[in-house]
């Protein structure tokens, strides 16, 4: 049985996307993602955030880049990977979530036009695409048959 690493949050992004090219001109952008959740403490409940930091790699990362901004609500899904090496002979690490697949959701900006994009995840079998902003989504009246049911 293979070991499963598989991570979906949704959160706002702590400050704008960095996009960056590697020598051969692959593109990179990291950002950093705020998630909150409730806790009791007492006899109250308390927010308590938690900050991990992602990293969207190919066209996708340049196409949308644009659109991560500061306090932006967005819904990932990826895997964790550990990155190791060595600091002044010291070891260190660093866990980052690896984005398969990004949606785009409500929080700053959602005013303005979202882009309708594709996103492949890392097996090449699953796409989800970008839901449409509210206003344009079909109603009733779009539709010239009548539906019997």
């Amino acid at each position: 049985m293979a070991d499963i690493n598989h991570v979906v949050l949704v959160g706002r992004l702590t400050k704008d996307a960095e996009l960056k090219y590697t020598n051969t001109g692959f593109a990179i952008a990291n950002f950093s993602l705020a998630v909150n959740r409730r806790i009791k403490k007492d006899d109250n409940w308390q927010e308590e955030v938690s900050f991990f930091n992602a990293v969207l790699f190919g066209k996708r990362a340049e196409g949308i880049h644009q659109y991560l901004v500061k306090g932006k609500q967005i819904g990932i899904q990826g895997e964790l990977r550990q990155n190791r090496w060595e600091q002044e002979g010291q070891p260190r690490s660093k866990v980052e979530i690896i984005v398969n697949d990004i949606q785009l959701l409500g929080g700053r900006g959602s005013d303005q036009t979202q882009p309708d994009f594709t996103s492949q995840g890392s097996q090449g079998s699953q796409v989800s695409q970008g839901v449409p902003p509210r206003q344009e989504r079909p109603t009733a009246d779009d539709f010239d048959d009548d539906i019997p049911f």
